[in-house]
């Protein structure tokens, strides 16, 4: 099954209502949209940019469940359900969210009928995490790392024929996302700039330069 972010659920009209419900603002790279373990007062709709989604377990290891892009929605479970957040939400790239109360966005679910829409989706998104945590659980680091790499762009560029793809990630970062030590995220990536796939910078940035290589290496393997 393909996962599909709320607003092709919802499609462009309730979005767009949905939307309307707040302002939009602007979040910079490395900012928490919202944070594990936090009571759930709100929603944020995300119209731009893309982000991680991550959880952190008890010894303070931080698990990449999804990376997510424009038309996402987040935190609607813990404000339907008054329970803590389950998992933390960071922006990779400048996004654009509207942040909508809790009481807003209930009044706006029961008007409009979408309880039942909001569970279903709910369980796709378990369904698309935990395929994901099963590739980290068993997959080697190369592909571990391509697969994530093949997400975020997928989620944040709408040219994906466009050369070089900036990765707005130091390799720590992706090593932290997909469950691996740096050294050996470190190894990866000079086996593919020796191959001309990637290309990385003194300050620790990374462009993908072919990324159908990647992708073919990530179904290879």
């Amino acid at each position: 099954m393909i996962y599909r972010p709320h607003r092709a659920v919802l499609g462009e009209a309730l979005w767009n209502r949905l939307c309307s419900l707040s302002p939009e603002r602007h979040r910079p790279p490395g900012s928490t949209l919202m944070r594990q373990g936090e009571t759930g007062t709100h929603v944020v709709a995300l119209t731009s940019g893309a982000t991680t989604v991550t959880l952190t377990g008890t010894d303070g290891e931080s698990t990449l469940l999804a990376v997510r892009g424009a038309g996402e929605l987040f935190g609607e479970l813990s404000v339907l359900d008054a329970q803590p957040r389950s998992a933390s939400v960071t922006a990779v790239r400048p996004c654009l969210v509207h942040i909508i109360t809790g009481a807003v966005f209930r009044k706006f679910v029961a008007e409009n009928g979408l309880q039942d829409v909001m569970l279903r989706h709910a369980i796709a998104r378990v369904r698309a995490a935990e395929t994901v945590r099963l590739e980290l659980a068993t997959a080697p680091v190369s592909r571990r790392l391509a697969s994530a790499l093949s997400r975020l762009v997928d989620t944040a560029w709408s040219d994906t024929a466009a050369s070089p793809i900036e990765i707005p990630l130091t390799q720590e970062q992706l090593a932290q996302l997909i469950g691996a030590s740096r050294n050996a995220v470190g190894t990866v990536i000079a086996e593919w700039r020796s191959e001309d796939w990637v290309a990385t910078s003194r300050s620790g940035g990374m462009s993908i330069k072919n990324l159908d290589a990647l992708r073919h290496h990530m179904q290879a393997m």
